[in-house]
């Protein structure tokens, strides 16, 4: 399936995205996912990260969403997601972990001493 953001809506600090599903059969579905700007902002996530987390969260699910939404066409609330805060948490800390590991990177390359640079090559140790 692929997804495309169409449009979202906020009430009360909570963002709704919608996305538009195309499947491999050329069906068009709807599809919300909602996020909590307040809890976003209390894990560091920025409003421009949201509409690609949502998004991450459609793909990884889609395939329960869909299964269960093809026996009841009436099943509006199935459509809707929510990006807990669990999730939120979850991403932050992975963040974390790859800027540690890029600082780690950092600290392990060690610069040459300028002072003695290419004395080794003229000759004089």
């Amino acid at each position: 399936m692929e997804f495309s953001m169409t449009g979202f809506t906020q009430e009360h600090g909570i963002r709704r995205y919608i996305f538009k599903a195309a499947s491999v059969d050329q069906k068009f579905r709807e599809f919300a996912v909602d996020a909590d700007v307040t809890v976003a902002r209390k894990y560091g996530i920025a409003l421009q990260e949201l509409p690609l987390l949502c998004r991450r969260l459609l793909e990884s699910d889609a395939a329960g969403q869909i299964s269960r939404m093809e026996g009841d066409a009436s099943m509006q609330d199935a459509r809707v997601l929510t990006f807990s805060e669990e999730l939120m948490r979850q991403h932050a800390d992975r963040c974390a972990d790859l800027e540690r590991a890029l600082q780690e990177r950092r600290r392990s390359h060690r610069r040459p001493n300028t002072a003695r640079l290419g004395e080794h090559w003229r000759g004089r140790q």
